[in-house]
């Protein structure tokens, strides 16, 4: 279930929890030895920090003058990855990217990082390679600086994104045919922003431009995102829960 993606390919384990859209029906069940167990409103429930910052209501320029961001796991960010936010900041001249996570703390990777995208001809000053925060409070204050985060392909964020929304700053995922890339699908899908899942990497950067130059929805979405959250299933501990005790009832069941 919950932090670990993938199968355990292991004949004891009858199980897995997922959902329909992180696990489409029919589309990933060859993957597993277990049986995939789809609970109907999201296979994950988030519980923000009661210490969370509030949400910083940033000036929006509609120029494309915008901060991106990406606080995955360096792991996540792949050369595939950086070469497309490469194109998005071709397409975008006046804006910038910061990246921040525990790798960065090494000279080494960030070097590397800022070859890659030189490698792509954006100069290394519009890029911000940042080591990750010493306390949870001010990584959730970073957002304050950021318009737009882009999620990792072909491993989606899900604490990450979660956070990210949390803090009033929308995602833009690329969708996957696996559960590692369906993750912030099922996320964005139950807030009600299914419209910012791409299926191809050029419908990424297109909703990530029409974002970016799109001040008033900007503006929208940050005002009203905790409420649309607290709203959404995603939110809904208590439903969440029976949900889960119903599957389990089911599985008991067939046993």
């Amino acid at each position: 279930w919950l932090g670990y993606p993938n199968t355990t390919g292991l004949e004891t384990m009858d199980y897995r929890l997922s959902d329909a859209i992180a696990d489409p029906p029919g589309l990933t069940e060859r993957f597993h030895s277990e049986q995939l167990v789809r609970l109907p409103r999201g296979f994950l429930c988030y519980a923000p920090p009661g210490d969370s910052p509030g949400v910083q209501l940033v000036p929006a320029s509609a120029d494309g003058r915008v901060t991106f961001a990406c606080f995955n796991n360096l792991a996540k960010v792949t050369p595939e990855m950086t070469a497309l936010w490469a194109e998005l900041l071709r397409r975008l001249p006046g804006a910038r990217l910061i990246l921040k996570c525990h790798g960065l703390a090494a000279e080494s990777a960030r070097h590397e990082m800022r070859e890659r995208f030189q490698s792509h001809g954006i100069d290394g000053g519009r890029v911000e390679l940042c080591p990750a925060e010493r306390s949870l409070v001010d990584h959730l204050s970073r957002y304050g600086e950021v318009d737009i985060a882009l999620d990792v392909f072909p491993y989606n964020g899900t604490t990450t994104t979660c956070e990210a929304l949390w803090m009033g700053v929308p995602v833009v995922t690329l969708a996957g045919s696996i559960h590692v890339s369906r993750v912030s699908v099922s996320i964005l899908n139950n807030v009600g922003l299914a419209d910012l899942v791409a299926d191809t990497p050029e419908q990424y950067l297109d909703i990530a431009q029409r974002l970016a130059i799109d001040v008033e929805r900007r503006r929208a979405l940050r005002a009203g995102m905790r409420a649309r959250m607290l709203s959404s299933p995603l939110l809904d501990a208590p439903g969440f829960a029976r949900d889960l005790e119903a599957a389990y009832r089911e599985m008991l069941a067939r046993a």
